[in-house]
């Protein structure tokens, strides 16, 4: 499950990396503030890249809802499916026979960019927070799928099962997210992908040398400290950890 990520880039750098414009301009001065923890099931507002629109940055909902309900009801919803992870996360095996990612995977995938994301390691039932991110460039590209809800947009990160690396971090789970290469973002976002394409997105594997990882405090994951600052993303060594 990916449930936490980081986003502290100015909203001008996304612009630059992805070659899009951010669709609201008023909304430039929130996202231009550095988000170094943020957690799913606080049903954050993020950035992503819409299919339908992806030549801009759009705000959208972490979770991903029905398109049948209203705004008004997603509170009491996301209330209810926090015992089916929220809409967090969304299955690639599923995808195409989900009743809800059915509707989205082929005309409504996202790419969401991120400065990093966090996945927990379970050592002797303790769990300590492991950080990922790119080793040469400020941002990583997360596959998602998303709904639109008259004014709003919700969305979900996909993941799959785990490479070796992320089974052997994130040891209790062992899913990862779907992280698209520099090469894959257009594609992704392509109109007249068939089933057989995307799944092929899904099997290929990302360059794991182009990451960073190590531990960091498990502050992270503590509902009584301020975990959205910057030192989150300090390396913290553990000497009971062999990783």
């Amino acid at each position: 499950m990916c449930a936490h990520t980081s986003q502290i880039q100015k909203v001008e750098q996304l612009e630059e990396q992805y070659q899009v414009k951010l669709s609201d301009e008023r909304q430039r001065e929130l996202f231009d503030q550095p988000s170094y923890h943020i957690i799913g099931f606080t049903h954050a507002q993020m950035l992503i890249i819409p299919q339908e629109k992806p030549s801009v940055l759009a705000a959208a909902t972490w979770g991903i809802a029905p398109e049948s309900k209203k705004v008004g009801e997603l509170k009491d919803y996301y209330k209810e499916a926090a015992k089916f992870g929220g809409g967090i996360n969304a299955r690639s095996e599923k995808a195409f026979d989900h009743f809800l990612y059915k509707q989205s995977i082929y005309t409504k995938r996202c790419i969401i960019p991120v400065s990093a994301f966090y996945e927990p390691h379970d050592h002797e039932g303790n769990k300590y927070p492991f950080v990922f991110k790119s080793k040469d460039k400020d941002f990583l590209s997360l596959a998602g799928i998303y709904t639109r809800i008259d004014n709003k947009v919700t969305f979900a990160i996909l993941t799959k099962e785990a490479s070796p690396l992320f089974a052997k971090i994130h040891n209790q789970k062992n899913r990862q997210p779907v992280m698209l290469s520099s090469d894959q973002e257009k594609e992704w976002l392509m109109e007249d992908l068939e089933e057989k394409d995307i799944k092929a997105i899904f099997d290929q594997d990302f360059d794991e040398d182009q990451l960073e990882y190590y531990p960091v405090s498990t502050d992270l994951f503590s509902p009584k400290v301020n975990s959205n600052v910057e030192s989150i993303l300090d390396k913290v060594e553990y000497g009971e950890l062999e990783i």
